[in-house]
């Protein structure tokens, strides 16, 4: 559910930045806290593999939408719902620039929306299902209530955003009974995807999820490297060639606006939202997720794999980055 920037006024818009910038500031927080970085390349992958996966839209039987996984729930029963934070934030950032997915003003919201309830309302069902030990039985229960719940929570946002922005003649109530039963759905798809993935994990190598809990000196049938080789491949499998089977129906948002107004979109209005477009006019070097102008199927798989790899590179780069600006202000604060 990328919001577009003519849902929101700019105030509202600017509260969900800073919203975001905090659960952002303290997620930088704790990551530097970890005494290696050896969690930084599993961010990278598991970063490209979500950006993949977004790019499969399913379709939902019966009702003419399409949803696709949003994975911060995935996401932090890897890496832990700090880093898991961060990773969605680089996924939605490239987005948002280089895709033209969800408007530039809006990206505040659609990270709180997509990315903060996944990894931190996600993680901490995550967490209290397998503190006491993993098992597929855990796996899949706290896949399907974690992603279910997320996203309720999420498309709850996005209608009290709408609402609290007034700048569209959405009625409140109708639009919450359209979005919260299609992301219902939704959540219970992304919720046997999530567990799919990570009973793979545990069967593969369950020392990379999250309080995996392996015993010292416990064989594992992967090793890491493998393991991040195998979520690679099927990144670029996924992104280049299955993304060309997405369904073509809108997705949730989109169709619970149809259903209101009989558009899948609505236009942007006002000054700050313009500015913000001719931005991303400037920034969106594969838009629709192919090249201007053209909708060939060639297209829409480059535009795959070349976003799989800069998300991979932004969030390794940029975590590296982060820490390392960090380790510098902390040692120049001890220096004086």
């Amino acid at each position: 559910m990328h919001m577009a920037d003519a849902l929101l006024a700019p105030g509202v818009a600017g509260v969900m930045y800073a919203c975001s910038a905090v659960a952002a500031g303290r997620s930088v927080r704790k990551l530097n806290q970890q005494p290696d970085d050896k969690a930084v390349p599993v961010m990278g992958v598991m970063g490209a593999f979500v950006f993949a996966a977004q790019m499969i839209n399913f379709t939902i039987p019966g009702t003419g939408s399409s949803g696709h996984l949003c994975g911060g729930m995935l996401l932090a029963a890897i890496v832990g719902p700090y880093a898991a934070f961060l990773t969605m934030i680089g996924v939605l950032l490239i987005q948002c620039l280089l895709f033209a997915d969800g408007g530039l003003m809006a990206l505040g919201a659609n990270i709180w929306n997509m990315a903060f309830y996944g990894c931190f309302v996600g993680g901490l069902i995550w967490r209290a299902f397998t503190r006491k030990g993993l098992n597929r039985a855990k796996i899949i229960a706290a896949s399907l209530i974690g992603c279910i719940l997320s996203l309720q929570l999420g498309a709850f946002s996005v209608s009290v955003e709408t609402l609290a922005s007034g700048i569209t003649a959405l009625p409140f109530g109708a639009f919450l009974l359209a979005m919260q039963p299609i992301h219902l759905a939704i959540g219970a798809v992304e919720g046997c995807i999530t567990a799919a993935v990570l009973a793979f994990l545990y069967e593969a190598r369950p020392s990379l999820l999250w309080q995996g809990g392996v015993a010292t000196g416990e064989k594992q049938r992967l090793t890491l490297r493998g393991t991040l080789g195998v979520l690679a491949g099927a990144a670029v499998v996924i992104a280049g060639g299955l993304s060309l089977l997405a369904s073509a129906f809108p997705d949730g948002l989109e169709w619970s606006l149809q259903r209101l107004t009989g558009s899948t979109e609505l236009e942007t209005t006002g000054p700050v939202q313009a500015f913000f477009a001719r931005i991303q006019e400037w920034t969106a070097l594969l838009p629709d997720y192919n090249f201007a102008g053209s909708d060939a199927a060639a297209g829409t798989s480059a535009a795959g794999i070349i976003g799989a790899v800069v998300v991979l590179a932004v969030v390794i780069l940029g975590v590296k980055l982060v820490k390392k600006a960090v380790h510098r202000r902390g040692s120049s604060a001890q220096g004086h």
